[in-house]
């Protein structure tokens, strides 16, 4: 059971139903998953030489939403990442909007979701720097996720080397063992830039107000919004660091692509119902089953579609696009490391032809070598309106 079987039985309905009311990009997200591995996106034939079996493989629709589609893209993320990786221990930090905060990220996803990437990494970056605390530039991975159970609940995930560079990029300076910064400190200053953003989106007008938030368009509405927050706790968790840098791209594997909900994880679905497991952490992370509408599963599922061009993956200190050859050099240097650092497992995009081929190239059967041997029709007429977006 899968969520594309959920959309191909249910989807008609809840277009209809929604009429007017569902976006372009939660519509072409519905296209793009009922279609995947269908005849109607092209494939091709192909055999294994050893015993004889035929098999037709379609094409993938390759959108990030997709949860049959991520596998490869995880694998080329985590090869071109397995270089980066440092011989330092490294920390989990995630940084979680308040619910009064999350509903108006919910109706202005672009923006809200920018500025708490942005002032998460700054929080870090700015705590970090501080004498009183570590005196270093770090560097930074952070992935967005936007669920919970389903739910609309976004927070950012940075996984953040345990040490950095002076300022005089003369020395690496490396945190206390186990311990990376203080949580209560980098809550509060979360807290005020986030804020500070916020209110310089609204004053920008930048952000947008319908149905149940349509009042905080008003200044005033907005401000005592604001000065409500300042009073609430705003959630900064630690978790207790890695094993080491293998631990870490394992752990990234897991996260960076993950979708709202895995295909695995569906149990059942019936003309009205999907039932799924979930994790229950308030019990110990028992599994229990939980059964939706399919309506409302496929509304749930939606919640977390991402605006066109949004990158859910971003670097950040010396690990940023610009400069982070150059700042890893220079930190394996003042580490004494070696080039690179060999991942926990081999991945699909390996350099070494020597390698073991990939579960999905070999032969369900004997476990041959699949060969392609026709190409199905996969003509631009034939395709599609929908636009792969695998960003």
């Amino acid at each position: 059971m899968e969520v594309a079987d959920v959309f191909r039985r249910h989807g008609d309905a809840y277009r209809r139903a929604r009429d007017g009311h569902l976006g372009r990009v939660e519509r072409r997200v519905m296209r793009a998953i009922e279609l995947c591995r269908t005849a109607e996106l092209g494939g091709h034939t192909e055999a294994c030489p050893d015993c004889g079996l035929i098999r037709c493989a379609y094409n993938s629709c390759r959108n990030r939403h997709c949860p049959k589609c991520q596998g490869q893209a995880r694998a080329e993320w985590l090869a071109a990442r397995q270089a980066e990786l440092l011989p330092a221990p490294y920390f989990h930090v995630v940084f979680t909007l308040p619910a009064p905060v999350a509903e108006i990220a919910f109706q202005n996803k672009s923006v809200v979701y920018a500025i708490l990437f942005r002032t998460a990494a700054e929080t870090l970056r700015r705590i970090a720097a501080d004498p009183k605390h570590l005196g270093a530039e770090i560097g930074l991975v952070a992935v967005l996720h936007t669920w919970g159970h389903l739910h609309h609940h976004p927070h950012v995930h940075c996984v953040v080397p345990g040490g950095g560079l002076s300022p005089d990029g003369a020395r690496w300076i490396g945190c206390r063992p186990g311990f990376f910064l203080p949580v209560r400190v980098l809550s509060q200053l979360f807290r005020r830039l986030f804020l500070k953003a916020l209110r310089a989106a609204f004053e920008a007008g930048e952000l947008g107000f319908f149905g149940e938030l349509a009042d905080l368009a008003r200044s005033a509405a907005f401000s005592d919004r604001l000065r409500a927050l300042r009073r609430v706790e705003w959630v900064v968790y630690a978790k207790r660091p890695f094993g080491g840098p293998a631990q870490v791209l394992a752990y990234l594997g897991r996260y960076t692509h993950r979708v709202a909900i895995a295909n695995s994880r569906i149990v059942e679905m019936t003309d009205t119902d999907v039932a799924f497991r979930w994790k229950d952490y308030r019990h110990g992370g028992k599994m229990k089953v939980m059964t939706l509408a399919a309506q409302e599963f496929i509304r749930r599922f939606l919640l977390h579609t991402l605006p066109d061009g949004f990158h859910r993956i971003r670097h950040f200190g010396f690990l940023a696009n610009g400069h982070r050859a150059a700042k890893l050099a220079l930190c394996r240097k003042l580490l004494d490391a070696s080039v690179s650092i060999s991942a926990p497992e081999p991945t699909n995009t390996s350099a070494d032809s020597t390698a073991e081929p990939p579960a999905w190239s070999r032969c369900p059967c004997c476990g041959g070598a699949l060969v392609v041997v026709s190409i199905l029709s996969d003509t631009p007429s034939s395709r599609p309106a929908f636009w792969n977006d695998s960003s």
